[in-house]
């Protein structure tokens, strides 16, 4: 575009407003390069004498100049005022740079990440002086560059993406330090409440997650309940954790778990603190901390449930069929051994399991002396009692396994349909 322009008629300001009006006293076409522009800018200046002008007048002129040379207002602003001042107008731009020149090749990055793989990557101070002595002592020519680098830039140069392709460090991971809980053993010291607890998980199948055991078992009088759910989140097991501690006859003094994050968490630290329940969690290298409870998950509820894959859809189920069968039976006529505790003229520690120490849990916990101070309000042994000559052993195992049975049918037919 070129600016042809006759402005030999327009010599007042009244001209200039009736050409804004739409007066064609000036021949216009286009708006030009830059340097024809200026020059017009600057005619126009000088001409009309604009530092003399009023302020109304200032901004007649420079919507004649927004009109011929397409200019914004702040851009004639700047012109304008450079041009009032005497000082000439031209391009302060030139062409774009082409940033800054590239010292470090892609080469040296990769030779920065060759010799922190050999050193185990030091601190930048160490590998700067490597790559100096490498040049300079030893004559490699290939740290020449590198042998002059800044501190500061060579961390720069360890974010590069060749620096990453090529050195790739792999971190051991690292053990989550969890403050919450004591690691140690439970201590009940002869008192029934101190239960221990684990998670058995029913089976994937194609991906799919199977309903969660939860089993309890208390350390002294192995009294046991096991309850289900459909998963471990908070959501799911925090009700299931809460039945349970109400479920147990005597009060709960102490949860002992181990270091699985269903258990050691705050949310179910909260509500044990609230209930002013002490919480345990196994310690590392001592596998029997927890043992109890790992061992009745064989004997109890894999024996009970098997291993077979049993949908989530089905855990109000299965926790009906613990609460109603599987739990009466397990404390009230499934006997249990209890260990004898022997020690050696050497000091060793050996356990036996003497006939006479063969009882069920009830039978265990009925012979604690002194237990009625342990038990809930409401809970008496006559209670007890009743419950436990309520059914035979045999009548009370036929029950539990055609409920079984009935169960799992229910379970197959569902699968089927």
């Amino acid at each position: 575009m070129v600016i042809d322009m006759n402005e030999t008629g327009l010599t007042t300001l009244a001209q200039i407003e009736a050409f804004l009006d739409g007066t064609l006293e000036v021949t216009f076409s286009g708006h030009g390069a830059d340097e024809e522009r200026y020059k017009h800018i600057q005619s126009v200046v000088r001409r009309f004498r604009y530092r003399s002008l009023k302020r109304t007048q200032k901004g007649l002129l420079i919507r004649y100049l927004q009109h011929t040379t397409g200019y914004s207002r702040q851009q004639l602003t700047r012109l304008i005022r450079r041009a009032s001042s005497s000082r000439p107008l031209r391009k302060r731009y030139g062409a774009p740079r082409r940033g800054f020149t590239r010292r470090y090749t892609l080469a040296d990055i990769a030779l920065l990440a060759e010799t922190d793989a050999l050193h185990g990557t030091l601190s930048g101070p160490a590998t700067r002086h490597l790559m100096h002595r490498a040049f300079e002592v030893f004559g490699d020519s290939r740290y020449q560059r590198l042998a002059g680098i800044s501190t500061a830039h060579l961390y720069n140069l360890r974010k590069h993406r060749r620096y990453e392709t090529g050195r790739k460090t792999y971190l051991p991971t690292r053990s989550l330090q969890i403050a919450i809980g004591q690691r140690r053993a439970p201590a009940p010291d002869g008192r029934p409440g101190f239960i221990r607890i684990d998670t058995v998980h029913q089976g994937d199948q194609d991906g799919i997650k199977g309903v969660y055991h939860i089993n309890a078992v208390d350390c002294v009088s192995q009294w046991e309940l096991v309850a289900s759910c459909e998963k471990i989140s908070e959501n799911y097991l925090l009700p299931v954790i809460g039945n349970l501690l109400e479920g147990f006859p005597f009060e709960i003094l102490g949860f002992h778990a181990d270091n699985g994050s269903e258990f050691i968490n705050h949310r179910v630290a909260a509500m044990l603190e609230k209930l002013r329940i002490e919480l345990t969690k196994s310690r590392p290298r001592h596998s029997n901390d927890n043992g109890l409870a790992e061992t009745k998950n064989a004997a109890i509820v894999r024996k009970q449930f098997g291993y077979a894959h049993i949908p989530q859809r089905f855990a109000s189920q299965v926790n009906a069929f613990c609460a109603d069968y599987l739990n009466p039976y397990v404390n009230f006529h499934r006997p249990s051994l209890f260990p004898e505790t022997l020690v050696d003229a050497k000091g060793k520690v050996r356990k036996r399991y003497p006939q006479h120490r063969v009882q069920t849990p009830y039978e265990k916990l009925t012979s604690i002396q002194n237990v009625e101070q342990y038990l809930k309000d409401g809970i008496t042994l006559e209670v007890l009692e009743t419950q436990a000559q309520a059914s035979t052993d045999n009548q009370a195992a036929e029950r539990l396994n055609r409920a079984r049975k009935q169960l799992f049918q229910s379970i197959d037919r569902s699968n089927a349909a």
